[in-house]
Formats: structure tokens, sequence, C-alpha cells
């Protein structure tokens, strides 16, 4: 079973999250939290698998909490879903180890896949979301200028499709190689541009143009 926090400050919210999620045979919605510090409180007596985090809360929200667990617990995902798309709100979350990114607005089943898919460390993002990411990073100066000399020709490549949101086995199949050496490329990759997850390196890919809007 994957086990899910769900943070919300709002009620409401967390019930009805808590129905959709927990319609899932194999997800377990564990416990739930009111605001960010709450959400760090549980996420040490519970241990969950991933946190489904708000960002807007009293007390503590979501980017500080976020930041907290994933300094704290770094194996706990975290998943934002959130109303707000602005480009501080955005960049935050992703910088403070957000996995993924959704808008509350988004259809039930997606929010379901999302959880699955950031729980095998793949990155989700909505697509409103991207273009805001794509916004600042287009506009933004790159503080990372020697990143050709950091990745050869092939792990540039594998970061552009992991940034488009590919996973392992769908990069493999794109390219021709076994999932296990995407896998390790994937890795070297963290390592080279000294990142943690899918996400932060998929920021890195739009900044320096290896990816390129639609």
């Amino acid at each position: 079973m994957l086990k899910v926090l769900i943070v919300d400050d709002q009620a409401l919210a967390r019930d009805g999250l808590e129905l959709i999620v927990g319609a899932s045979s194999d997800i377990e919605v564990i416990g739930t939290a009111e605001n960010g510090a709450d959400a760090l409180e549980k996420v040490e007596a519970l241990m969950p698998d991933l946190v489904l985090m708000d960002l807007k809360m009293p007390v503590m929200t979501g980017v500080q909490a976020t930041r907290r667990i994933r300094e704290r617990f770094p194996k706990v995902k975290i998943l934002v879903l959130t109303t707000y798309d602005a480009d501080e709100w955005v960049v935050d979350a992703i910088r403070a180890g957000a996995s993924g990114y959704l808008l509350k607005d988004s259809p039930r089943d997606e929010i379901v896949a999302a959880i699955y898919r950031t729980a095998k460390g793949e990155t989700t993002v909505s697509p409103q979301v991207m273009d805001t990411l794509y916004r600042v990073v287009q506009h933004g100066t790159p503080t990372d200028s020697t990143l050709a000399e950091k990745l050869n020709q092939r792990e540039r490549e594998i970061l552009a499709l992991l940034a488009n949101g590919l996973s392992n086995a769908d990069i493999a199949e794109r390219i021709h190689l076994a999932e296990g050496t995407v896998r390790n490329y994937v890795s070297v990759i963290f390592t080279k541009l000294d990142v943690s997850d899918r996400t932060q390196a998929a920021a890195i890919a739009w900044r320096h143009g290896l990816v390129q809007s639609d």
C-alpha cells in the first residue's frame, strides 16, 4: 500500500481529497494535517511515502514544510496540490524539494495518476504550471553556464526527455537503451547537476534551453 498524508488548511478540501485518493485500492490515506507545522509532526509520527501538500496555509506554509520535510525525511515525496500558479509559488516549491506541482482544478484521475508517478520518482507538473516555469526560466539569467561541460551529449539528450515528463521506461524506448542503463544515466545527471530529483533537473533543462515550448 502507498501511504499518503494530505495537508490542507481547509477541512472541506481535506475531506474531498481523502475520498478521491482513498478510493484507490492500493493507496491508504494514513492521516491529514491542517498546516505545515502539523504536517511536519505527522510525517515524523506516521512516515508516509508521499505528502499531498497545499501551499498557502497558516502557522507554516507548504513551501516551508516541504523544505523541512525533505531535509529531515529525504525519502518522503512531496506532491504540491494548490490553487496558486504564480511564479514565486512555483519556483519556491520546486526549490524547496517538491517532486510535482498540480493545480486543484485538475481532474480526479489526473491527481491519482500523479500520486503514483511521484511515488515512483517521476516528475508531474500541470501544463499551466509548466507554462509558468518556462516563462520564469526563459526570462531569467542562467546561473550555471557550464552545463555543456558537465554533461555529455547523451546525458543532455536524456535530461531533455526527462524534462518533458518521460519516465525512465519511456526514455529507454525512445532512444533504444535498456531501462537500467537510463536509470544509471539519470543518477549520473543528478550527481553532476547537484540535484536530488527529476523536478529540479527538469528546471535546469528548461533554464538552459534544452526543452522547447510547444
